[in-house]
């Protein structure tokens, strides 16, 4: 590989970030075969050993993790050109980057957050991964934590809370049978939670958060869900009470140069105003169920 195509760096990146194949064959469409094949031909051409590879999926070494920063700035470069033209010829692009859940509440709220008479584009990122915005990857980002970086701006926006769930429907055994997302994509703390504590009950595993609710709703078994998506649902119950070692605040994040972009400022805004009114039910105080 005597020329690197950008493909093969951001094919690099999609299994960075998801920590193997797996996630990389969803985001790409291209099979797990030809991502590893890919990887190794990248590693040849580099002369450098990117991934340690387990059962559990790909880890950067020392060389990864440095070519993954490096990737990351011309990721960040290639996005900013690309949204400059694309401003120069048309509506500017919002980009907001957040995980499952979140995701579907903007999705099943997305009026408030933008609207017909709006003069700007919305793209959303949808990824367990925390959010980032360093390199303006995206304008407007959810993440569990309070952002460390020095160029970057937040809003506390409340908590979050989490807790078990069965089908009120369900089978009595369900309540032993444990469904969970599969242990290399569990990035997030209440997706480890079942392979922590309830291992040997799992029996049933899926690659992605938004298949839970569903198999939950079937009567596989019992999962850990946020309050702000099960609460709503009536043919869900909790198990018992709120697990309270997984809750956790929440926060909007910008980059402090853009935050004051008039439809950066307006999509956070919103969104700051949808999740805010929202903050009982978030922190899983049984507010109404339809809302």
């Amino acid at each position: 590989m005597k020329n690197i195509g950008w493909d093969t760096y951001e094919l690099f990146m999609q299994v960075a970030r998801h920590g193997g194949l797996t996630g990389a064959t969803a985001a790409s469409g291209l099979s797990p075969a030809t991502i590893g094949r890919r990887m190794l031909e990248l590693e040849a051409g580099i002369g450098r050993v990117l991934f340690v590879r387990s059962r559990t999926g790909y880890r950067l070494t020392a060389d990864g993790s440095l070519l993954f920063d490096q990737v990351l700035e011309m990721e960040g470069a290639a996005r900013r050109i690309r949204n400059w033209r694309e401003e120069g010829a048309g509506m500017p692009l919002v980009r907001i980057a957040c995980g499952t859940w979140v995701a579907w509440w903007v999705s099943r709220n997305f009026t408030a957050i933008q609207s017909e008479r709006d003069d700007f584009r919305v793209d959303l990122f949808i990824a367990e991964q925390r959010a980032s915005l360093a390199h303006r990857e995206s304008d407007v980002g959810i993440r569990a934590f309070e952002p460390k970086e020095p160029n970057l701006a937040s809003r506390r926006l409340g908590e979050v809370a989490y807790a078990v769930y069965r089908a009120r429907n369900a089978h009595p055994s369900a309540a032993d049978r444990w469904v969970a997302v599969a242990e290399e994509q569990a990035i997030s703390a209440y997706l480890r939670y079942p392979h922590q504590e309830m291992a040997s009950r799992i029996a049933v595993t899926v690659n992605r958060p938004r298949s839970l609710r569903d198999l939950v709703l079937a009567g596989a078994g019992v999962a850990v869900l946020p309050c702000f998506v099960a609460d709503q649902d009536e043919r869900l119950e909790r198990m018992d009470e709120e697990i309270g070692a997984l809750r956790h605040s929440q926060w909007i994040v910008m980059n402090n140069d853009d935050r004051h972009r008039r439809e950066i400022r307006t999509v956070v805004d919103r969104m700051t105003k949808l999740v805010r009114g929202h903050g009982e039910l978030f922190a899983g105080r049984f507010p109404a169920r339809e809302i």
